[in-house]
């Protein structure tokens, strides 16, 4: 299998290694209580285990588990979707559940309330079954392995990739510690807590579990400033790290489904070429447009963007998920989620706000912050409205 491909589901070497150098020399020891007992860790012994976990078992260890997500941002009511797609991460409490094997060998199941989505991934066999519609679809690949199939999975959803993001923030902004060891998903932790330095973050803290044998992630929390309740929150509620049995892997269509074969196509010259080649490019352009103003956990990312920049891009983006579906990718679009009906709602909960720098409309949440200015800029950050307006008056 590609390194790569699971490299999400371990705690990242690189990662680990800026977190050692940002807490430094002096020792930060876990106070261990009560049960579970673990042996003492520094911070920086906990995360060597953990960057030394990863690269032995070269990304995920074989296991099963269950998954669970909530999120409490604050945000306006959102527009109803159909399934579980993006748009539907960003409120409520989700769970997915996950079998890995091998690397050819992966299970990951999205149900919802009413249904469940299936992608089954063993050896030269790949599937993709949605109960809503009692359809199953057989992917043929182009170019691509099976196991390649995996990286299509939900990975915002697992504490692995979260905690990959979280670890990549801290720096010499952050003050990282080891708090007494707790227990998640049944199993004994060490819980890493990173607190930036910064007044002006929105962030109070965020506390990664670690597990205590394995050094796994095991939870990522998210605490707002204010909220005792974590604003974000993704770990597993069950887990067992053995490799899961044969049947878990092998998938029958159902008496009466209908079956699909999909061919996924890697990029080839002409016009998917060509289509790739222009999604770079727009990529790269709107990369070098984005100006960053702050460091840390208070930067703010500066872009050129009006409403009706916005409202046109979400027209594109819709105009490709139908295409998507009508090509019959099974891992396109969002339950037919309106990206402008979205936009139209977040809008509407905006505050006017005016000051030196000029005008434009607020919208706050509990861990974000956007300004969307007259003179057609959006601002975006982790940061207090006072931060964010501070830096529309840097030009």
């Amino acid at each position: 299998m590609r390194r790569g491909t699971f490299v999400r589901w371990g705690v990242p070497i690189a990662a680990a290694a800026v977190i050692g150098a940002a807490i430094g020399a002096g020792p930060v020891v876990a106070a261990v209580s009560g049960d579970p007992v673990l042996p003492e860790r520094s911070a920086q012994q906990l995360l060597a285990d953990a960057a030394a976990a990863a690269q032995k078992t070269e990304g995920m260890l074989p296991m099963s588990g269950t998954v669970q997500q909530t999120a409490s941002l604050g945000l306006p009511a959102l527009p109803a979707t159909s399934s579980a797609g993006p748009l539907s991460l960003l409120s409520g409490s989700h769970e997915i559940k996950v079998w890995y094997g091998a690397g050819d060998k992966l299970r990951v199941a999205m149900p919802t309330q009413m249904n469940e989505t299936n992608l089954i991934v063993n050896g030269d066999q790949a599937w993709y079954f949605d109960s809503a519609t009692n359809t199953a679809t057989k992917i043929i690949y182009d170019g691509k392995r099976p196991h390649d199939a995996a990286e299509t999975a939900p990975a915002e959803l697992t504490p692995q990739a979260a905690a990959e993001k979280v670890l990549a923030q801290a720096d010499e902004h952050t003050a990282v510690s080891v708090t007494n060891t707790a227990e998640v998903a049944g199993r004994p932790a060490y819980q890493l807590v990173l607190k930036p330095k910064d007044a002006g973050s929105l962030v109070e803290e965020v506390r990664l579990a670690l597990d205590g044998e394995n050094f796994v992630p095991l939870q990522v929390q998210v605490f707002a400033k204010g909220s005792a309740e974590p604003a974000f929150q993704v770990g597993f509620t069950q887990v067992t790290f053995t490799p899961p049995a044969p049947e878990n892997f092998a998938f029958t269509p159902p008496a009466g489904a209908k079956v699909e074969e999909k061919k996924l196509t890697a990029p080839q010259e002409g016009e998917g070429g060509e289509r790739a080649e222009e999604h770079r490019e727009e990529a790269r352009k709107a990369a070098e447009e984005v100006k960053i103003v702050g460091d840390g956990w208070t930067s703010v990312a500066v872009l050129p963007a009006s409403v009706a920049d916005l409202k046109a891009q979400d027209g594109r983006q819709a105009g490709e998920q139908g295409e998507q579906g009508e090509d019959g990718s099974p891992f396109g679009g969002d339950g037919g989620a309106d990206p402008a009906a979205l936009l139209e709602t977040v809008l509407k909960s905006a505050t006017p706000v005016s000051g030196p720098w000029g005008s434009g409309k607020l919208i706050t949440t509990k861990l974000a912050t956007v300004l969307l200015t007259d003179d057609g800029r959006l601002l975006v950050g982790a940061v207090t409205p006072e931060e964010i307006t501070k830096a529309a008056g840097v030009r």
